[in-house]
């Protein structure tokens, strides 16, 4: 391994690979963007002119000087690619969902643990503006003892496209996609639930994969709604949450996204600012005062950064695998919850 540096491979130059990860990784001190492996070689080298680019992952791990390997595949290929990255020797990062079942994951954790590797999951959403402003109202007891928690990832896309997350292949669908997100941040926030319940519907014209689903997590007092529809042309707030002390609502979804695909610089000046305020209301005696409440820059660009200095420096994993696995143990309980219509009783 370079000394300072960490040499990085894609696997794979879809939609993650050219949104999300070229750019961060691009972006970060350290981090040293040194091969693709691609069918489409033209496709990659429009947007990296001088980018090696290999036909298939093997031939990228033989043949290219790589330190980590980054896995933002179709999902049911994480698997066999990460398995296939952690016996060559290199660190890796899996694009969520992590896996497509436990079994998987913990096979991984495994072996990357036998071979002293670092194994990380982007759960990059960590990182969103509106869900680092809604951890420092509750970490600052603002709101009191939650007792309501309303997630949402609602969008209006009607037409179904010709790409694998909208497939009927396993891994599909957006309880896999859009769930992971919903399921990693509530577990940051309020740790495992006692119980889930899921509703799934596939509700847009020719669709094929889970379009809609609502799922409710139980805790003690506390209850967990999260919900993503790809039928909403008017979304109501992003998050909802109701304490002892008052409630905090937002809305619109983080931006970096949409940054991303603009070619904005990431850690620019602009960079994750979120122009939309957040809505306090909190009690003051008798009376309930509102105002708006800033929210909090995001910061996608702190996940690589954590990669590095995991590696290079001993720092903590920013995604630790194990946390990954125990949102995978919650998408494969909602899915077993969706096929029965049962509430599932979990084993925190």
């Amino acid at each position: 391994m370079t000394q300072g540096v960490l040499k990085v491979g894609i696997m794979g130059f879809g939609y993650a690979s050219l949104t999300f990860h070229a750019p961060l990784i691009m972006a970060t001190p350290g981090l040293e963007l040194v091969a693709v492996s691609s069918s489409d070689a033209a496709k990659v080298q429009m947007v990296l002119p001088h980018m090696p680019v290999f036909a298939n992952p093997q031939e990228m791990l033989l043949s290219a000087d790589i330190d980590l390997v980054v896995i933002p595949t179709p999902n049911e290929t994480h698997f066999a690619l990460a398995q296939m990255a952690l016996a060559a020797g290199k660190h890796v990062v899996v694009d969520k969902p992590f896996t497509l079942n436990s079994i998987e994951a913990k096979l991984l954790i495994d072996q990357a643990e036998k071979a002293q590797l670092l194994l990380s999951v982007f759960h990059n959403r960590r990182w969103d503006a509106d869900f680092l402003t809604l951890r420092q109202l509750i970490q600052q007891n603002t709101l009191g003892r939650i007792v309501h928690f309303e997630s949402h990832f609602d969008r209006f896309r009607p037409q179904v496209r010709q790409r694998w997350r909208e497939s009927d292949q396993l891994g599909a669908g957006l309880w896999y996609d859009l769930g992971s997100h919903l399921l990693d941040q509530s577990l940051q926030l309020f740790g495992p639930p006692q119980s889930i319940y899921l509703d799934t519907a596939i509700q847009r014209d020719q669709s094929q994969a889970v379009d809609w689903f609502h799922a409710i997590l139980q805790y003690q007092e506390l209850r967990v709604v999260l919900h993503a529809s790809a039928l909403v042309a008017q979304t109501g707030p992003r998050l909802v949450v109701h304490g002892t002390k008052g409630s905090y609502t937002k809305m619109g979804l983080d931006i970096q996204e949409d940054q991303l695909k603009a070619g904005i610089a990431v850690g620019s000046e602009t960079w994750g600012l979120d122009p939309v305020k957040g809505q306090l209301c909190l009690a003051h005696g008798d009376w309930l005062a509102q105002s708006e409440h800033n929210t909090l820059p995001g910061q996608y660009q702190a996940y690589y950064q954590g990669i590095y200095n995991a590696i290079q420096l001993g720092a903590t994993n920013p995604v630790a695998a194990q946390d990954a696995l125990k949102v995978i143990e919650l998408i494969e309980a909602g899915t077993e919850s969706a096929r029965t219509g049962q509430k599932i009783i979990l084993n925190a």
